[in-house]
């Protein structure tokens, strides 16, 4: 395994994610923000934010496993939600532990949430986008 995930003495300690990622692969893999599209490309979910973030991190990890990775190579995610508010928390929490138990993995990396006006086309509410490390 390419990543060693690190929550260092002094920052916070956050359940769903750690702060820092060490990397010792040598290639990296950058995947494209995924959406709550399925295979055929027909949206996930609309208009329920838990079912778009399921949907997006199984693309996710679709994504990682046909380059031969996984989220214990993620080094980097970052999340794109549509007028976030706080209040959204306990369903984008849903989202990730429904999609990590059909994955059988416990995505942890450093995280960054960021509220977007808007993305590609009006049903997605959520873009994961990952940053992964393998040998």
């Amino acid at each position: 395994m390419a990543i060693t995930l690190v929550n260092p003495t002094g920052l916070p300690e956050i359940d769903v994610y750690r702060q820092v990622s060490v990397a010792s692969g040598s290639k990296l893999v950058f995947i494209a923000g995924q959406v709550a599209w399925d295979a055929e490309g027909t949206t996930v979910g609309e208009g329920d934010l838990a079912a778009q973030v399921e949907q997006c991190y199984l693309n996710v990890g679709t994504a990682l496993a046909g380059v031969g990775a996984s989220f214990d190579d993620v080094a980097k995610l970052t999340v794109y939600v549509v007028d976030w508010t706080p209040d959204q928390m306990p369903q984008l929490l849903e989202g990730i532990s429904r999609a990590a138990g059909k994955l059988k993995v416990t995505p942890a990396p450093p995280a960054t949430l960021l509220g977007v006006a808007a993305l590609d086309v009006p049903e997605h509410l959520v873009e994961i986008e990952a940053t992964a490390v393998i040998d």
